[in-house]
């Protein structure tokens, strides 16, 4: 859970090592703290973790969606190395094992479909040109 701490005027400074914590001194404007509480929840939001449950649920920043079976397989790729390319033949090599087929066309519609599924949770699929594909957090998430 995100927290501002309030520290009382000729108090030391707390250390913070936690994304989820921040500091002010009191007294602090108005437009400050916003300043602060807003720079707090962007910070939070862009360090979550997505979850991929047993059940083929992917799930983030408080919010969740229900996968294919091979949605969920390909996507256990990609939540492993979050925020990392996953090179395009490790995703065609888990496809091949799931669905047999390992074809260029074949990948490109699953990750599409996978693109449009996990939209809503605040996470996208970046393509990376003749490498393969990275799992990321929407830069716009609020």
């Amino acid at each position: 859970m995100p927290r501002i701490l309030v520290v009382e005027a000729g108090a030391a400074a707390p250390i913070c090592e936690d994304v989820c914590e921040d500091w002010v001194r009191a007294p602090i404007p108005a437009h400050d703290l916003q300043a602060r509480v807003d720079a707090l929840s962007r910070r939070y939001q862009l360090n979550r973790l997505p979850y991929l449950d047993e059940s083929g649920v992917l799930h983030f920043c408080s919010r969740s969606v229900t996968l294919s079976p091979t949605q969920a397989e390909l996507l256990e790729l990609l939540v492993a190395r979050y925020r990392e390319v996953v090179p395009r033949e490790a995703l065609r090599f888990r496809l091949g094992q799931v669905s047999g087929s390992r074809t260029r066309n074949a990948l490109d519609l699953h990750m599409m479909r996978i693109r449009d599924r996990i939209q809503p949770l605040g996470l996208s699929i970046r393509t990376v040109w003749g490498r393969g594909y990275v799992l990321e957090a929407q830069p716009d998430l609020s």
